[in-house]
């Protein structure tokens, strides 16, 4: 008798499993949420229900509770590269980004070759103004993954966070050499050389990206700078253009 209640109960268990995955993949979180508990409820050793639950709590902005569910989805499971990953997302998002590394660290580890949880490394090693360390993860992405732009893209606008112009546009230079329309490495370029001092060039590469997006929202600011070089206004000493 005891036998056949717990096949009934694992048979429940997987269909409020089921139910809440296809609930979370519609974007119905807290629908997915009471589905997920329901099913860990029956079942408290199924790390996939943790980390569907601690995933719902994290697109429900509750992190506090996702890293308490995922930290258990990584203690029932071994090795679950996914459970440590999210972890290290919820902690960039609660503002903890050095408590993320032990986390994207571990994903890593278990996986090395998933690029999108050592670019988050570097992302979190550069909220905690580790930069050396950040700028070297950056790059040995570029050099593992050279077509993952997103790598490129962190690295210059880190690389013009600490003023280095001239290395940020090698940078942007190098992104054009593999998608010469992604129009925003032309932005970046000419804030570069406006910063340098170079305004021929800056004029250039402002023009160029006004080429590929007119009306954008950061046009118009480009736009009104176009305006002031060419009338020679003294320039801010911080240049920043609208996002």
């Amino acid at each position: 008798m005891n036998t056949n209640t717990n096949k009934v109960d694992n048979t429940a268990g997987i269909k409020f499993y089921n139910k809440a995955n296809a609930l979370r993949l519609g974007s119905l979180y807290k629908e997915a949420a009471a589905n997920y508990l329901n099913a860990i409820l029956i079942d408290r050793n199924n790390a996939e229900s943790y980390l569907g639950l601690g995933i719902c709590y994290k697109n429900l902005k509750q992190y506090a509770k996702a890293i308490k569910f995922l930290d258990i989805a990584s203690k029932l499971k071994e090795d679950y590269y996914e459970a440590y990953y999210e972890l290290g997302i919820c902690y960039l998002l609660s503002d903890i980004p050095c408590g993320a590394i032990k986390n994207f660290i571990r994903a890593i580890q278990i996986n090395p070759e998933k690029t999108k949880a050592i670019l988050q490394l570097g992302i979190a090693h550069e909220l905690c103004e580790e930069y050396d360390l950040a700028l070297m993860i950056y790059q040995k992405l570029i050099d593992n993954s050279p077509r993952f732009i997103k790598a490129y893209e962190h690295k210059s606008t880190l690389l013009m966070k600490l003023e280095r112009f001239k290395d940020a546009a090698n940078v942007l230079s190098a992104i054009l050499k593999l998608n010469p329309d992604y129009y925003k490495a032309y932005a970046g370029i000419g804030v570069c050389f406006d910063k340098l001092g170079k305004h021929s060039d800056a004029i250039r590469y402002y023009r160029k990206f006004l080429e590929l997006k007119p009306f954008s929202s950061q046009a118009n600011c480009i736009k009104i700078r176009l305006e002031k070089i060419k009338f020679n206004k003294p320039q801010h000493k911080y240049l920043s253009l609208c996002k």
